[in-house]
């Protein structure tokens, strides 16, 4: 069952190079559909670019859908110091926060947004080429660039002062997983 000429010794001209294994195609090379062949250096050069830039975007979904969340959780915490004000308990109170509907569709649409993203890349990294899995790790590094950048509240203790519960010092970031960010 033959879904396209896999450059098995075709001489037919415009054959797609497709293959499941490590290769260094450029020319004639398709991804994703027969439809998408590049048919000269500098649509090599292009898709290159665009899969930088595809994982770049990737980087900026992550980054945002963590910052959305913070923003969220920033704007619930101001709301909840304006009214705890107001309040004359001496004793300390939880509150459970949910996000509103709209919140939650905004977190939807930037987690499936994410998810797509990924998976085209992973798509296009099964075709095992071995200047489109560069250029995926290019991006990666480029969008942690970019995109990603650290920053930590750190306490630090006055002298003389009474160091008052500094619960580890520094807040770090949340750690990633391999797949899923």
């Amino acid at each position: 069952m033959d879904h396209m000429n896999h450059d098995h010794g075709s001489t037919a001209p415009n054959a797609c190079k497709i293959s499941m294994l490590w290769n260094w195609y450029t020319i004639d090379a398709c991804f994703l559909s027969p439809t998408w062949q590049i048919t000269s250096n500098g649509g090599f050069a292009g898709i290159c670019i665009g899969v930088m830039l595809l994982v770049i975007l990737l980087e900026a979904l992550r980054r945002a859908g963590k910052e959305y969340d913070n923003f969220v959780l920033r704007d619930f915490q101001s709301r909840l110091s304006v009214i705890s004000t107001d309040s004359t308990a001496d004793a300390p109170q939880s509150v459970t926060f949910r996000v509103s509907p709209l919140q939650q569709l905004v977190r939807a649409v930037i987690h499936a947004a994410t998810f797509g993203v990924a998976y085209f890349i992973m798509l296009l990294a099964m075709y095992y080429n071995g200047y489109i899995l560069l250029c995926i790790f290019i991006g990666a590094g480029l969008g942690k660039f970019l995109c990603d950048w650290m920053s930590a509240t750190v306490v630090v203790p006055v002298p003389g002062a009474k160091n008052r519960e500094l619960g580890g010092g520094a807040s770090t970031p949340e750690e990633p997983t391999a797949c899923c960010g």
